[in-house]
Order: C-alpha cells, then structure tokens, then sequence
C-alpha cells in the first residue's frame, strides 16, 4: 500500500480551471453572454451622461418609483417594528414613519404614536449623557439616562407586543408632537 500511495503523489495533476472547462464546456458561453450585457449596460449609461438637452439635463429621464402598498400583515409588521424601534430611542420610529406613511394606515398611526412616545425621552436621555461629563454630579446624570432608557424599552417592548396583535396602542403619558 505504501508504494501506491507514494504514486498517486507523482502524478500529474492538472489545473482546476482545465477541469472546470472540460466538465463545463456550455457554461462559458452564458458568461460571455453576461459580460456581453453588462458592456450594454454600460453603453446605455454612457449615451445617458453624454446626450444633454440645452439646459443640461439628461434626455433619458427614469420614471419614479412607486411603491405598493402594505398588505395587512406587513402593515402590523412595520407598525410592531416601530414600536420596539423605541429600544434604540426616537430613530427607528421616525425612518419608518418617513418611509411608510403613505403605504400603510396602520403603520403611519403607530409609526407616529412610536415617534412621539420615544423622541422626548431619547432627547433627555441624550442631554442627560451629555451632562454625565460634569465632575461630582456626572454619575447621578447616568443614573438618569440609564433609567430613562429602561422605562423606553419596557414601554416600547409593551406596546410593541400590543400592536403585533393588530390593536392599535395609545400611551398613557405622550405628547403627540407631530400631529
């Protein structure tokens, strides 16, 4: 056994690529083919930067994209989402509820319910952050962000929970800034 296996060692081998090639002799005209497009395409960018109308402006306008929208269940997705986004503070709220105002009437309800629940606490938490810098009374200031943050994510999380149900959520104490 130990002089066949010294031979199979001797043997020479050859290249993978080869391999590939004789195994797969079709596949290399569908890359042709893709490399082929892709120059297209970039045919299609290049006329679009070179033809100009007199203002300056590009003959080959896009057509906007408008998006669909939310069946029911994305809906109650988005709006559950914008409510546990209350766990990273007043952000995930506010870019659902830019995004999905207009596709979905529960998701903008919620979205908006969400941002103004968690922009006034996210703004103490981060005054009380920045306030953690002044020597003696800096600690009591983390004490404060820490608890601030804790009573968002309880709060978020709870309503999150309820509205992942499909009932909306009204909290108890909420300014409702953004009408």
């Amino acid at each position: 056994m130990a002089e066949g296996q010294s031979r199979r060692r001797h043997l020479p081998r050859e290249p993978v690529f080869l391999v590939l090639q004789r195994l797969l002799p079709h596949q290399t005209g569908s890359l042709q083919a893709s490399t082929n497009a892709l120059s297209k395409d970039e045919t299609v960018a290049q006329n679009a930067r070179e033809h100009r109308d007199d203002q300056g402006r590009s003959e080959y306008q896009g057509v906007p994209a408008n998006a669909l929208p939310l069946t029911a269940s994305e809906d109650r997705q988005w709006a559950t989402l914008a409510h546990f986004g209350g766990i990273l503070g007043c952000v995930p709220s506010l870019l659902i509820y830019l995004i999905f105002r207009e596709r979905g009437p529960f998701t903008a309800q919620e979205s908006k319910e969400a941002l103004n629940f968690s922009l006034p606490p996210t703004i103490a938490a981060l005054v009380a952050n920045i306030l953690v810098f002044i020597p003696v009374v800096g600690n009591i200031f983390a004490v404060i962000a820490t608890l601030i943050w804790i009573a968002l994510t309880c709060f978020s999380v709870s309503a999150g929970i309820h509205v992942n149900k499909g009932q909306p959520h009204r909290y108890q104490y909420n300014l409702r800034w953004i009408k």
